[in-house]
């Protein structure tokens, strides 16, 4: 048998150890909010609200009209559709999305959303978060997931005061990661005091941390936020739509939100 070198044996272990201390371990959490999207017709209003239309590119198509929403297969359907009746409404496409805005907020533990995006060029759908209390960018947004659908990736951005307003990159602000194109993947959050810690498929992915600094705005993550998800459809970073693709789903499977076991 060929002996393994005190340093290799030293290196297996703290690799072991490493693999022993997951922060994905779900031990060390317990499941205090859910919502799994059984109902057959209609969200819990309970908790979701219709998001509104805005001027921005992520809600400039907005709609309550309910060919956007549906319940089907235990999951929650959000669609990008083809305008059926211009007469009521002038913009081309509508599309849905829900957020918890005023119902319900999420800090100091992990949230898990699991979700299946469907593809069509132009197709923008977004798991996010924004703070309860304080407006945009000095409260701070956190992007669980953008996906541009024609990418096989996704997107897991911060953005802030510090880093959109003063345009300091350091720390890293982002990251791309891989999905798994066609199927459900689950999108995860730990939100900290001190750092923001991101998954993919429970797969750590990236991290943001609070840093010493005397610039403003560098870490606004420790209070309430909101969970926003939603489908768009085109705009200056996504691009143009076709509409020969539509109508595009976004399926959610179900939200899960946990807290570190006492």
């Amino acid at each position: 048998m060929k002996k393994l070198s005190f340093i290799t044996v030293l290196s297996l272990i703290v690799i072991l150890l490493a693999n022993c201390t997951s922060p994905t371990e779900k031990t060390e959490w317990k499941l205090v909010w859910e919502d799994n999207f059984d109902q057959t017709s209609g969200f819990d209003t309970t908790y979701w609200s219709k998001i509104p239309r805005g001027r921005s590119d992520w809600n400039n198509l907005m709609s309550d009209n309910d060919a956007c929403y549906e319940m089907k297969n235990g999951n929650l359907i959000l669609k990008g559709i083809i305008n059926p009746d211009l007469s009521t409404d002038s913009v081309p496409y509508l599309t849905g999305g829900v957020w918890t805005k005023d119902k319900k907020t999420f800090n100091n533990g992990r949230i898990e959303i699991k979700a299946k995006l469907g593809e069509s060029i132009g197709a923008w759908p977004a798991i996010w978060m924004l703070a309860q209390d304080k407006t945009w960018p000095d409260g701070g947004e956190i992007d669980i997931m953008e996906h541009l659908n024609y990418d096989s990736i996704v997107y897991q951005t911060i953005h802030t005061h510090y880093s959109y307003v003063l345009g300091i990159k350091d720390p890293v602000s982002g990251s791309t990661n891989k999905l798994n194109r066609n199927d459900y993947n689950v999108y995860a959050l730990e939100m900290y005091k001190d750092s923001l810690v991101f998954f993919v498929n429970d797969s750590h992915t990236f991290t943001y941390p609070r840093i010493e600094t005397d610039k403003e705005g560098q870490f606004p993550f420790d209070a309430p936020f909101y969970l926003l998800i939603d489908m768009q459809l085109g705009g200056s970073w996504v691009g143009g739509v076709n509409p020969d693709e539509l109508p595009v789903e976004m399926a959610i499977d179900w939200v899960r939100f946990y807290q570190k076991n006492e």
